[in-house]
């Protein structure tokens, strides 16, 4: 895909759990000076530096027509927001980009929900369809978690706290695994269980703040009584809005995501 008149070809990644769609974008300046406070801003000219895959850069210009606050797993982080032609060459599409720095991730180019409402569905599987968000049930902890279905993710994430592993090496995580881990989950409703279960296996999950080790379970996950078994990573998601994401590895084979139909 491609950003505006850069001139550049991304590989994008494709993220149903991103409301809006990013570009990489670093030596930000605003022409003319900027103000104090973000929202000031918004009116004036920036100027960003982004950069493909292959590593080509390109110095581009825009109007920043908002301030973005985006919630991850460390907290919030406010961005500039500007107004882009975003899509394959021979069709883009004007949609809302925050600008963010995204050297570390192996994608330079996110695609969000509001470029797929512009007519396109995300197909992991041709099967059935699901929405953005969906009411799914987690047959071992007997709760219903309204959840974010997250194409941009490759694994499913469950909250997790006052995680206890019998006999944990705190030193190499990788000896855990086959060991009972016991923790606390919460959904959306303030509803709290404690789970007991083996460790399958552990994770490494790239984010926006850089690598996170995480414990992996089996679980049993799906629609009210269209459950079935899928690995699962555990973290803590206190500040996230939903307490359980979905990832690829539970798309894949079973469902297609339409970001424009309702929960």
């Amino acid at each position: 895909m491609t950003v505006g008149n850069s001139g550049l070809i991304f590989k994008a990644r494709i993220d149903t759990g991103a409301v809006n769609t990013s570009l990489h974008a670093v030596d930000l300046h605003i022409v003319g000076g900027a103000s104090d406070q973000m929202k000031q801003n918004v009116g004036k000219m920036i100027e960003f530096t982004t950069e493909n895959e292959q590593g080509k850069k390109q110095r581009m210009q825009a109007e920043i027509v908002s301030t973005s606050k985006v919630k991850n797993a460390l907290g919030i982080e406010r961005r500039y927001m500007v107004k882009l032609g975003v899509g394959f060459p021979d069709n883009l599409h004007n949609v809302y980009v925050n600008l963010r720095d995204r050297s570390h991730m192996n994608y330079k180019l996110l695609i969000g929900r509001n470029f797929l409402k512009k007519g396109y569905i995300v197909d992991v599987a041709h099967n059935k369809t699901i929405g953005p968000v969906a009411t799914l049930s987690i047959k071992q902890t007997g709760l219903l978690f309204d959840t974010r279905i997250d194409t941009g993710a490759g694994q499913n994430s469950l909250h997790a706290v006052n995680i206890h592993v019998e006999n944990e090496d705190t030193d190499d995580i990788t000896n855990n695994i086959g060991k009972i881990i016991t923790f606390t989950t919460e959904n959306e409703k303030g509803e709290k269980v404690e789970v007991s279960t083996k460790i399958r296996s552990t994770a490494l999950i790239r984010n926006a703040q850089g690598t996170e080790a995480r414990y992996t379970v089996r679980l049993n996950v799906g629609k009210p009584g269209e459950e079935y078994l899928v690995d699962v990573n555990l973290t803590d998601r206190t500040k996230m809005g939903y307490k359980l994401l979905i990832g690829r590895n539970w798309l894949q084979g079973h469902y297609v995501v339409d970001v424009n139909k309702e929960s």
